[in-house]
């Protein structure tokens, strides 16, 4: 029984240069560079099992963005990117408690000096930025140790100051 033959792939010069010009940026995701260059391949007529074996990855993912990239190639760039064609579809699961506004308040708070907040410390820690968080209203309710993981991870991206004490709160 022969392989059926995977679909074929036309891209336009824009479609080409966009993708070639992800894969060189040292900014874009290694996932989206991958994506990039799975369907670059896919274009120059080559099969699932040979692009597997080139990108060192599986055919079930080469076929997956192979057929994903079809099914949107219809639609035109202005209204979805390149790169947003190549990005991962929303999984499923239990919808965010803290929305990006919020984290954005949140953000903002931490780079606050705990003294303004009326704080006798002199770096935040998981637990006063916790209560501080609730008592502005900004979330109803909020862990410490959760609470310490958003700023952890906010951190770098709002001040080079390290205003969260890197000790654990129990």
């Amino acid at each position: 029984m022969p392989i059926p033959k995977p679909l074929s792939l036309n891209l336009s010069e824009t479609e080409r240069a966009e993708l070639e010009k992800l894969v060189k940026r040292h900014t874009v995701g290694q996932q989206i560079a991958l994506r990039a260059r799975i369907i670059l391949a896919t274009a120059k007529g080559k099969n699932n099992c040979q692009i597997a074996l080139e990108l060192q990855v599986s055919r079930q993912m080469v076929r997956l963005w192979r057929e994903r990239w079809l099914q949107l190639h219809p639609l035109p760039l202005t209204e979805l990117s390149v790169e947003e064609r190549l990005e991962d579809l929303p999984r499923p699961g239990a919808p965010a408690r803290i929305s990006a506004a919020q984290r954005c308040q949140i953000e903002a708070l931490v780079c606050e000096k705990p003294e303004d907040s009326d704080r006798p410390i002199s770096q935040w820690t998981g637990r006063e930025i916790a209560a501080e968080i609730i008592k502005r209203g900004i979330v109803p309710q909020i862990s410490a140790r959760h609470a310490g993981r958003l700023l952890k991870r906010g951190r770098s991206q709002t001040s080079s100051d390290p205003l969260l004490a890197d000790h654990q709160t129990r």
